[in-house]
């Protein structure tokens, strides 16, 4: 092998034919050579593409890991104010869980994209009004506008942590695709951590227990509490400083279910069919259905969000629109299901939101579908989807704005 990779050293075409041939002696034999081929532009190319190990974890600067310290702390703060401060934990993490997470992520943010004061006002005033807003609600818990303004809350608070993550990007519609993408990238680094988390909570639980103390309510209250307020945080400056770890995850994982949900909800749908079953008389159905909804539109945009505007995978297109439209099939189902419940049984706060919310997603999914069989069938470029979904994006805020704002005022308490 050394012979023939000096013989056709000048000759790349030949290499790649000898390499593709016994890819592990190549390696070792070029290896071995190497050193008596320095300087050779073809030879100090193939040592790169041979021994190219990746790049490696950046573990960040001194002042980028203070700043992390700073929100992690303000999040573990906010997350024990229950302890702290005798607070019921039913009233308090319904309406301020989202607090624990999506303030300290706009501060990290705000400090990364070195964001103006105006912006930087209008995203904090912004969430201070919602902590004002929520927290004087009435303490009802049994109260459907209460819990939908809880739920709707996170919402808008996810929305505002966007507006801090775009920054002053000129091409914000890009901007919010990759915010899409850090969402779902967030996900996996976040499970991953708690994986980890969870196993070292265990053995630490399990050696006290072990010599006679049982720490398991100290423990969870204290640490555990204040990891899982740290650990978006965490996750958020991992994935900021290296792209490359789980940069390729999502795009892949969305890739894999892709098919598997469109397969599933064909099933799905045919077996509720056959068996009787209708979200029209159920209402935990109906739920599930949502629920089902909801799962399988984040697979659609996590999917979208990842693929190359420049690299058009046309079999992957394909199964994309065809899970959109298999979903608007599933969302008209809902939507009639909730409008048919309306007509029976009448208005409650819960089937508005639930109408709403359904009428939203339909033509949010009915613009992409147009857009992805202009893809398919005029050679549109796929940019054209991604900027449907960034820019319907505000959308979803303004309605989670109308649930959390009005509702109570609508129907009361």
């Amino acid at each position: 092998m050394k012979t023939e990779i000096q013989t056709h050293l000048d000759d790349p075409a030949q290499l790649e034919a000898l390499y593709r041939t016994n890819r592990t002696a190549f390696k070792l034999s070029f290896n071995a050579l190497y050193p008596t081929l320095k300087g050779n532009i073809l030879a100090d190319y193939w040592n790169e593409r041979l021994n190219y190990t990746g790049e490696a974890i950046q573990w960040g600067t001194r002042k980028e890991w203070s700043v992390i310290l700073i929100v992690s702390v303000i999040a573990a703060f906010v997350a024990q104010f229950p302890a702290l401060f005798s607070i019921d934990d039913d009233f308090f993490y319904p309406r301020n869980v989202g607090f624990i997470v999506f303030p300290p992520l706009a501060m990290y943010f705000a400090w990364k994209h070195k964001l103006p004061r105006g912006k930087i006002a209008l995203v904090f005033g912004t969430m201070v009004i919602g902590l004002v807003f929520i927290n004087l609600l009435p303490n009802a818990p049994e109260s459907d506008t209460v819990l939908l303004s809880c739920f709707h809350l996170i919402l808008v608070l996810w929305s505002i942590s966007g507006l801090a993550f775009v920054g002053n990007a000129p091409n914000t519609g890009e901007q919010r695709i990759s915010f899409l993408t850090f969402n779902g990238d967030l996900l996996v680094m976040m499970a991953l951590i708690a994986i980890a988390g969870a196993m070292l909570s265990g053995v630490t639980i399990a050696l006290f227990s072990a010599i006679g103390f049982n720490i398991e309510e100290t423990y969870f209250q204290y640490i555990g509490i204040t990891g899982m307020a740290a650990t978006p945080m965490v996750a958020t400056y991992l994935i900021q400083s290296n792209p490359q770890l789980v940069g390729k995850i999502s795009p892949v994982i969305a890739r894999i279910f892709c098919p598997l949900v469109l397969v599933m909800l064909v099933i799905y749908l045919s077996t509720m069919v056959y068996g009787g079953k209708d979200p029209y008389t159920d209402r935990d159905f109906l739920l599930i259905f949502n629920l089902l909804l909801i799962g399988v539109m984040a697979i659609i945009f996590f999917s979208i969000a990842g693929t190359s505007t420049t690299t058009e995978n046309r079999m992957g297109i394909w199964i994309i629109t065809l899970l959109a439209a298999v979903t608007v099939i599933v969302n008209g189902v809902a939507l009639s299901a909730i409008l048919f419940r309306i007509a029976e049984w009448g208005i409650t706060p819960n089937r508005a939101a639930v109408l709403g919310a359904n009428v939203v997603v339909l033509v949010n999914l009915l613009l992409v579908l147009a857009q992805l069989l202009r893809v398919l069938f005029k050679n549109a470029p796929i940019a054209n989807v991604r900027n449907v979904v960034a820019r319907y994006l505000p959308v979803y805020c303004l309605w989670g704005l109308i649930v959390m704002l009005l509702f109570p005022l609508i129907f009361g308490i």
